[in-house]
């Protein structure tokens, strides 16, 4: 009878804890799985539960002995990735701790180690807002675990019944201590500035995120210069602005500081460090992918020929100012896992996108606010003139930046444009991310002018970007594609 008794308790044990197990998948928001990588607000959809199951979806899918841990400055980080270690160790695999740190420090971590780590999972939510978190993915071989590459299979596990029990052996876990000098020493080599700098000041804005830790050491590396700082304090809440560099909103205070001080030029980093934008000596804004050409020119002048890739939404200035420094200009797809996969392939030694992503193959493809910031440092220094008469020059179109529309169904809309378009004999129509029509004119130049249309990957949105040959003309495509697409 007793022996009976505590059967039954036993199995009424494990009959809640599988129901504990199915109600916590249950509350899994399938909409956090995102094109390349997962958000969500946290604490709430994204929780240690969810980063626990996480690690050990992660573990069952891809098998890995070592894997590669760090987290950035969010309040929530710390517990979300101390609950995928957990889940991690658990299903039997060693993971090294890096800690607080930036995703270009990460990426450094996982390069150096040539091959030792198998996965490498950074908990960030980048640049989104402060109750957001979020777990970017890698493999082992540098490639991002996305849509298309992944992630879709991650998703089905998280939502699965399956319970993916413990390992007989737990993993064990290392701290890795030295990662930031190391990230420092390797970009300050790459970048080879002069030892002699002269006494310039620039202001730079870390947006209370992660540059805030990489800035006070790497800036020591540059005597002379005096530095503006704002907002270098670590601060999850970012409760000065959003650390989103594109956005001019957010560029403000620095506008103001680059002027009010006779800056030579201002930084401003998102959340985790992997973009950066700049203002020039009179506050004004560089577009990215007119920093994607500067960036490829000052590449191609250490490196000699070869491949330069620039996203689909940047200007017609782009690949000119690649082809005149003796590049060779490939257009790709948006976003990083699209463009880490095709640097690969193609063996480009530099790529850049418009949201400020840009990638150097010195990094293992992968992106460096703060090299981009050294190489802007090093280009000034070389030419000894203003950054606005370095950039200025390479502009020689109207462009519109990105705009969102809300729409019920994008591929509906796009069809509709491709065929109102049609008729008007597009020189060149690309479907390689959503649909770019150019229209050229050889009797008028003056009247050249391209769009594409892009669908979100995960929301009911159409992205659209234009250029024409002058502003008017521009603004004047802008709303015969606005009213099109919103009737």
């Amino acid at each position: 009878m007793e022996s009976y008794r505590i059967n039954v308790a036993q199995n009424n044990a494990m009959v809640n804890y599988l129901s504990v197990i199915h109600n916590a998948r249950h509350m899994i928001d399938p909409k956090v799985f995102k094109a390349y990588d997962i958000r969500g607000t946290s604490p709430g959809v994204l929780d240690e539960t969810f980063a626990r199951r996480l690690g050990k979806v992660l573990a069952h899918l891809y098998h890995p002995e070592h894997v590669l841990v760090g987290h950035d400055m969010r309040t929530t980080s710390p517990v979300l990735e101390a609950a995928l270690i957990e889940g991690l160790t658990v299903s039997g695999v060693s993971v090294t701790r890096v800690g607080l740190c930036s995703t270009p420090m990460f990426y450094v971590g996982m390069g150096e180690a040539e091959g030792k780590y198998q996965l490498g999972i950074m908990v960030t939510a980048s640049h989104n807002p402060g109750p957001d978190n979020g777990f970017k993915l890698m493999r082992g071989d540098h490639l991002p675990i996305g849509q298309g590459s992944g992630m879709e299979e991650i998703r089905e596990a998280m939502l699965s019944e399956e319970s993916f029990f413990d390992a007989t052996e737990p993993g064990s876990v290392e701290q890795d201590e030295g990662l930031l000098e190391r990230y420092i020493e390797r970009i300050c080599g790459l970048a080879a500035l002069p030892a002699r700098l002269p006494v310039w000041r620039i202001a730079i804005d870390a947006g209370n995120g992660m540059d805030g830790l990489v800035l006070p050491k790497l800036c020591r590396r540059l005597p002379g210069f005096e530095f503006i700082r704002l907002f270098w304090d670590l601060d999850g809440t970012f409760p000065n602005h959003e650390a989103n560099p594109l956005k001019v909103e957010t560029l403000v205070k620095l506008q103001e500081q680059v002027t009010r001080n006779a800056c030579i030029f201002g930084a401003a980093f998102d959340g985790d460090g992997d973009r950066v934008g700049f203002v020039d000596e009179m506050g004004t804004p560089i577009p990215g992918d007119i920093l994607t050409a500067l960036f490829a020119q000052e590449m191609l002048r250490a490196k000699g020929p070869g491949k330069v890739l620039y996203d689909i939404r940047s200007s017609w200035s782009t690949p000119l100012a690649i082809q005149s420094a003796g590049g060779e200009p490939v257009m790709s797809k948006v976003g990083h896992a699209n463009i880490k996969k095709s640097m690969r392939e193609s063996g480009a030694l530099f790529a850049g996108e418009l949201s400020m992503h840009f990638y150097f193959s010195d990094l293992w493809n992968h992106e460096s606010g703060d090299y981009a910031f050294l190489l802007l440092l090093k280009i000034l220094l070389r030419e000894q003139k203003p950054l606005s008469e370095i950039w200025r020059p390479l502009v020689r179109y109207a462009h519109s930046g990105e705009i969102n529309f809300t729409v019920q169904d994008p591929k509906s809309v796009i069809a509709r444009l491709e065929a109102f378009f049609h008729p008007q004999c597009p020189a060149f129509t690309s479907y390689l991310d959503g649909l770019r029509m150019e229209f050229r004119d050889l009797n008028h130049p003056e009247n050249d002018w391209w769009f594409n249309v892009r669908p979100s990957n995960t929301e009911p949105v159409l992205r659209l970007t234009l250029e024409a040959a002058d502003q008017d003309k521009m603004n004047e495509h802008k709303r015969q594609l606005s009213q099109l697409i919103q009737s």
